[in-house]
């Protein structure tokens, strides 16, 4: 046997199918909302029913695109791939799940 240099800690168990469609199911959420965020939450942060167009003029209208989309797509794809690292995969996209919901928070106060 020829030693490759890769050590496997028996501690570590390797995921099962399982736990990688729970990691992929994870995923796929984080991908739907951070494009729900991404795609919808500006739009939903301007619009106005008492307005003639539907539609009202921010007052931070560069912070919210800068949050809508520059920040929100890197938290997306960060916690997606995060998911899938061999230690706390769930962690990371529970977390990465709030911070997409308050970024969201976010847009929707900056719009106003």
């Amino acid at each position: 046997m020829e030693n490759t240099g890769i050590a496997l800690d028996p501690a570590e168990p390797r995921p099962t199918a399982g736990e990688w469609a729970g990691r992929t199911a994870l995923a796929l959420l984080v991908l739907f909302t951070g494009g729900f965020v991404w795609m919808l939450g500006p739009l939903l942060a301007i619009a106005c029913g008492d307005c003639p167009d539907g539609v009202r003029t921010p007052s931070h209208g560069d912070a919210l695109i800068t949050v809508a989309r520059g920040v929100v797509p890197l938290v997306t794809l960060g916690t997606a791939v995060g998911i899938f690292v061999p230690r706390g995969g769930a962690r990371v996209g529970g977390i990465g799940l709030g911070v997409l919901v308050v970024l969201f928070v976010v847009v929707l106060v900056l719009g106003q």
